[in-house]
């Protein structure tokens, strides 16, 4: 650990690893013409996809934990790309249903293969993927993620 984060906070430390995890990704899917949040996107969509589902873009921003405005803006973008498809929802006429394109497909597959090589190189300090470190830190995080977060609470400044 370095000296700058001996002492540094855990909401810190959380954001720093969450914005050195957004550039590498950024910088490993540009080649592939995708952003860090257009491959959360397409990579959320495929796995989704994989289990059957057809998201609704709703469906996918409360997935992805993206606001829905962005994730509808994202959906245009990689639509205009040919990498999504969106289509309206025949059980409500408002929703617009995303699924990948056979080119999405494609960039998607090759964009997961690289962040998988990302997501090696991050958790070797912890054994690698399949170590006992890195399956405990997924559940502590998932622990984390699943917690409520309220600004408007009496105890959120307490809690940073």
């Amino acid at each position: 650990m370095s000296s700058a984060t001996e002492s540094a906070t855990a909401g810190f430390l959380v954001w720093r690893l969450s914005m050195k995890w957004r550039v590498a990704v950024d910088r490993a899917v540009t080649p592939l013409g995708l952003t860090h949040a257009q491959y959360a996107l397409l990579g959320s969509l495929y796995g989704m996809a994989r289990s059957g589902l057809r998201p609704s873009q709703r469906q996918l921003a409360d997935h992805t934990g993206l606001e829905p405005l962005y994730v509808s803006k994202l959906a245009r973008a990689l639509e205009t790309s040919g990498l999504v498809a969106r289509t309206r929802d025949p059980d409500d006429p408002r929703a617009m249903q995303l699924s990948l394109t056979e080119e999405g497909h494609d960039v998607t597959r090759r964009a997961i293969e690289v962040v998988q090589g990302l997501l090696d190189q991050m958790l070797e300090p912890l054994g690698g993927q399949d170590s006992p470190r890195a399956r405990q830190f997924t559940r502590e995080v998932a622990t984390l993620l699943d917690a409520p977060l309220d600004p408007h609470t009496e105890n959120s400044e307490e809690q940073s």
